[in-house]
Protein backbone atom coordinates (compact mmCIF):
# COMPACT_ATOMS: atom_id res chain seq x y z
CA UNK A 1 0.00 0.00 0.00
CA UNK A 2 1.36 3.38 -1.02
CA UNK A 3 1.97 6.02 1.61
CA UNK A 4 0.03 9.27 1.63
CA UNK A 5 2.97 11.36 0.41
CA UNK A 6 3.46 9.04 -2.59
CA UNK A 7 -0.20 9.44 -3.55
CA UNK A 8 0.06 13.23 -3.29
CA UNK A 9 3.27 13.15 -5.36
CA UNK A 10 1.69 11.02 -8.08
CA UNK A 11 -1.37 13.24 -8.38
CA UNK A 12 0.69 16.45 -8.61
CA UNK A 13 3.13 14.85 -11.07
CA UNK A 14 0.20 13.70 -13.23
CA UNK A 15 -1.24 17.22 -13.20
CA UNK A 16 2.10 18.66 -14.34
CA UNK A 17 2.44 16.02 -17.08
CA UNK A 18 -1.04 16.87 -18.39
CA UNK A 19 -0.18 20.57 -18.47
CA UNK A 20 -2.50 21.67 -15.69
CA UNK A 21 0.53 23.45 -14.23
CA UNK A 22 2.71 25.22 -16.80
CA UNK A 23 6.47 25.90 -16.57
CA UNK A 24 7.27 28.90 -14.36
CA UNK A 25 3.90 28.66 -12.57
CA UNK A 26 3.77 28.26 -8.80
CA UNK A 27 2.16 25.25 -7.17
CA UNK A 28 -0.20 25.99 -4.30
CA UNK A 29 1.54 26.72 -1.01
CA UNK A 30 2.27 23.99 1.51
CA UNK A 31 -0.65 25.20 3.66
CA UNK A 32 -3.03 25.13 0.69
CA UNK A 33 -1.90 21.61 -0.21
CA UNK A 34 -2.35 20.49 3.41
CA UNK A 35 -5.98 21.60 3.21
CA UNK A 36 -6.53 20.25 -0.30
CA UNK A 37 -5.24 16.75 0.47
CA UNK A 38 -6.22 16.59 4.14
CA UNK A 39 -2.62 15.71 4.94
CA UNK A 40 0.02 16.77 7.44
CA UNK A 41 2.59 19.39 6.54
CA UNK A 42 5.33 16.73 6.76
CA UNK A 43 3.47 14.60 4.20
CA UNK A 44 3.22 17.53 1.79
CA UNK A 45 6.89 18.38 2.26
CA UNK A 46 7.88 14.79 1.42
CA UNK A 47 5.74 14.88 -1.72
CA UNK A 48 7.26 18.21 -2.81
CA UNK A 49 10.76 16.90 -2.11
CA UNK A 50 10.12 13.95 -4.40
CA UNK A 51 8.75 16.25 -7.11
CA UNK A 52 11.93 18.32 -6.83
CA UNK A 53 14.22 15.27 -6.96
CA UNK A 54 12.48 14.03 -10.11
CA UNK A 55 12.72 17.30 -11.97
CA UNK A 56 9.14 18.53 -11.76
CA UNK A 57 9.64 21.58 -9.55
CA UNK A 58 12.28 23.87 -8.10
CA UNK A 59 11.70 25.04 -4.53
CA UNK A 60 12.68 28.69 -4.13
CA UNK A 61 12.88 30.16 -0.65
CA UNK A 62 10.40 32.95 -0.13
CA UNK A 63 8.61 32.18 -3.39
CA UNK A 64 7.39 28.58 -3.34
CA UNK A 65 7.49 25.60 -5.72
CA UNK A 66 8.06 26.63 -9.34
CA UNK A 67 7.08 24.16 -12.08
CA UNK A 68 10.01 23.30 -14.37
CA UNK A 69 10.05 22.88 -18.14
CA UNK A 70 10.12 19.12 -18.73
CA UNK A 71 10.31 19.28 -22.53
CA UNK A 72 14.03 18.57 -22.15
CA UNK A 73 15.77 15.76 -20.29
CA UNK A 74 18.53 16.86 -17.92
CA UNK A 75 21.66 14.76 -18.39
CA UNK A 76 24.11 15.19 -15.48
CA UNK A 77 27.34 15.58 -17.41
CA UNK A 78 29.50 14.84 -14.36
CA UNK A 79 27.61 11.70 -13.30
CA UNK A 80 27.61 8.09 -14.47
CA UNK A 81 23.97 7.06 -14.95
CA UNK A 82 22.16 4.69 -17.25
CA UNK A 83 19.41 5.98 -19.51
CA UNK A 84 16.94 3.82 -17.60
CA UNK A 85 17.93 5.48 -14.32
CA UNK A 86 17.57 8.96 -15.81
CA UNK A 87 14.19 8.26 -17.37
CA UNK A 88 12.83 6.75 -14.15
CA UNK A 89 14.14 9.69 -12.15
CA UNK A 90 12.32 12.11 -14.44
CA UNK A 91 9.26 9.86 -14.80
CA UNK A 92 9.26 10.10 -18.60
CA UNK A 93 7.71 7.69 -21.11
CA UNK A 94 10.63 6.14 -22.99
CA UNK A 95 11.28 3.14 -25.21
CA UNK A 96 14.52 1.47 -26.28
CA UNK A 97 15.05 -0.37 -29.57
CA UNK A 98 18.22 -2.43 -30.06
CA UNK A 99 19.08 -1.99 -33.74
CA UNK A 100 22.46 -3.79 -33.67
CA UNK A 101 24.14 -6.27 -31.33
CA UNK A 102 27.38 -7.87 -32.51
CA UNK A 103 30.45 -9.58 -31.10
CA UNK A 104 33.53 -8.57 -33.10
CA UNK A 105 37.27 -9.06 -32.95
CA UNK A 106 39.03 -5.96 -31.72
CA UNK A 107 40.13 -4.04 -34.82
CA UNK A 108 42.52 -1.11 -34.47
CA UNK A 109 39.82 1.41 -33.56
CA UNK A 110 38.39 -0.83 -30.83
CA UNK A 111 41.87 -1.61 -29.54
CA UNK A 112 42.46 2.12 -29.10
CA UNK A 113 39.05 2.85 -27.53
CA UNK A 114 39.02 -0.08 -25.10
CA UNK A 115 42.73 -0.80 -24.60
CA UNK A 116 42.38 -4.27 -26.13
CA UNK A 117 44.73 -6.55 -28.05
CA UNK A 118 43.94 -7.94 -31.49
CA UNK A 119 43.12 -11.32 -29.89
CA UNK A 120 40.37 -9.89 -27.71
CA UNK A 121 36.79 -9.14 -28.70
CA UNK A 122 34.12 -6.54 -27.98
CA UNK A 123 30.35 -6.34 -27.96
CA UNK A 124 29.12 -3.50 -30.20
CA UNK A 125 25.59 -2.29 -29.58
CA UNK A 126 23.40 0.38 -31.15
CA UNK A 127 20.22 1.47 -29.40
CA UNK A 128 17.61 4.03 -30.41
CA UNK A 129 15.86 5.84 -27.55
CA UNK A 130 12.32 7.08 -28.03
CA UNK A 131 10.95 9.82 -25.80
CA UNK A 132 7.20 10.45 -26.06
CA UNK A 133 7.20 8.40 -29.28
CA UNK A 134 10.00 10.32 -31.01
CA UNK A 135 13.39 8.79 -31.83
CA UNK A 136 15.73 11.36 -30.29
CA UNK A 137 18.88 9.51 -29.12
CA UNK A 138 21.20 7.05 -30.84
CA UNK A 139 23.43 5.29 -28.31
CA UNK A 140 26.44 3.39 -29.66
CA UNK A 141 28.28 1.27 -27.07
CA UNK A 142 31.41 -0.85 -27.36
CA UNK A 143 32.07 -3.11 -24.36
CA UNK A 144 34.96 -5.42 -23.48
CA UNK A 145 33.46 -8.87 -24.10
CA UNK A 146 35.32 -10.58 -21.26
CA UNK A 147 33.86 -8.09 -18.77
CA UNK A 148 30.21 -8.69 -19.77
CA UNK A 149 29.82 -12.45 -20.31
CA UNK A 150 26.23 -13.42 -20.97
CA UNK A 151 25.17 -9.97 -22.15
CA UNK A 152 22.34 -10.25 -24.69
CA UNK A 153 20.29 -7.92 -26.87
CA UNK A 154 17.32 -8.42 -24.54
CA UNK A 155 19.39 -7.34 -21.53
CA UNK A 156 20.66 -4.35 -23.50
CA UNK A 157 17.10 -3.27 -24.20
CA UNK A 158 16.57 -2.96 -20.46
CA UNK A 159 19.79 -1.77 -18.77
CA UNK A 160 23.41 -2.81 -19.30
CA UNK A 161 24.55 -1.11 -16.09
CA UNK A 162 21.88 -2.91 -14.07
CA UNK A 163 23.13 -6.23 -15.47
CA UNK A 164 26.77 -5.41 -14.77
CA UNK A 165 26.16 -4.31 -11.19
CA UNK A 166 23.34 -6.61 -10.08
CA UNK A 167 24.08 -9.80 -12.04
CA UNK A 168 27.84 -9.69 -12.50
CA UNK A 169 28.55 -7.99 -9.17
CA UNK A 170 30.94 -5.42 -10.65
CA UNK A 171 31.28 -1.80 -9.51
CA UNK A 172 31.06 0.95 -12.11
CA UNK A 173 33.25 3.76 -10.84
CA UNK A 174 33.91 6.73 -13.13
CA UNK A 175 33.89 8.02 -16.69
CA UNK A 176 35.76 10.46 -18.91
CA UNK A 177 33.49 12.41 -21.28
CA UNK A 178 33.63 14.95 -24.06
CA UNK A 179 30.74 16.82 -25.63
CA UNK A 180 30.69 18.25 -29.16
CA UNK A 181 28.20 19.42 -31.77
CA UNK A 182 28.38 17.76 -35.18
CA UNK A 183 26.47 17.53 -38.43
CA UNK A 184 24.17 14.49 -38.57
CA UNK A 185 25.54 11.40 -40.29
CA UNK A 186 23.53 9.31 -42.73
CA UNK A 187 23.01 6.86 -39.87
CA UNK A 188 21.63 9.66 -37.67
CA UNK A 189 19.20 10.68 -40.41
CA UNK A 190 18.06 7.09 -40.91
CA UNK A 191 17.58 6.21 -37.23
CA UNK A 192 16.51 9.49 -35.60
CA UNK A 193 13.54 11.80 -36.10
CA UNK A 194 15.64 14.89 -36.73
CA UNK A 195 12.76 17.06 -37.96
CA UNK A 196 15.05 19.28 -40.03
CA UNK A 197 17.71 19.84 -37.35
CA UNK A 198 21.11 20.40 -38.95
CA UNK A 199 23.17 19.40 -35.89
CA UNK A 200 23.30 16.69 -33.24
CA UNK A 201 24.86 16.89 -29.78
CA UNK A 202 27.39 14.08 -29.33
CA UNK A 203 28.70 12.83 -25.99
CA UNK A 204 31.64 10.42 -26.18
CA UNK A 205 33.09 8.72 -23.14
CA UNK A 206 35.06 5.88 -21.62
CA UNK A 207 33.69 4.23 -18.49
CA UNK A 208 35.76 2.40 -15.88
CA UNK A 209 35.27 -0.17 -13.15
CA UNK A 210 36.47 0.38 -9.60
CA UNK A 211 39.80 -1.28 -10.45
CA UNK A 212 40.36 1.55 -12.98
CA UNK A 213 39.98 -0.80 -15.95
CA UNK A 214 38.05 0.51 -18.92
CA UNK A 215 35.07 -1.62 -19.93
CA UNK A 216 32.97 0.67 -22.16
CA UNK A 217 33.33 3.24 -24.90
CA UNK A 218 30.10 5.06 -25.64
CA UNK A 219 28.94 7.57 -28.21
CA UNK A 220 25.54 9.11 -27.51
CA UNK A 221 24.02 11.20 -30.31
CA UNK A 222 21.16 13.54 -29.34
CA UNK A 223 18.61 15.62 -31.16
CA UNK A 224 19.41 19.05 -29.74
CA UNK A 225 15.95 20.34 -28.85
CA UNK A 226 15.09 17.61 -26.34
CA UNK A 227 18.12 17.57 -24.07
CA UNK A 228 20.30 19.74 -21.93
CA UNK A 229 23.45 18.73 -20.12
CA UNK A 230 23.85 19.97 -16.58
CA UNK A 231 26.74 20.03 -14.16
CA UNK A 232 27.36 21.21 -10.63
CA UNK A 233 30.50 23.23 -10.08
CA UNK A 234 31.86 24.76 -6.91
CA UNK A 235 34.46 27.54 -6.90
CA UNK A 236 37.58 26.56 -5.01
CA UNK A 237 38.70 29.00 -2.35
CA UNK A 238 42.24 30.28 -2.91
Amino acid sequence: MKSKFQLVYEELAHQIQKGEWQPEELLPSELELVKQYHASRETIRKALKLLSERGYIQKIQGKGSVVLDRSKIDFPFSGVSSFKELSERMNMKVETEVVAFDEVKAHLELQSKLQLTSEQSAICIKRVRKVDGERVILDKDDLVHSVVPGLTADISQNSIYEYIENQLGLVISFARKEIVVEEPTEEDRALLDLDGFSNVVVVRGQTYLDDAKIFQYTESRHRPDKFRFVNFARREQV
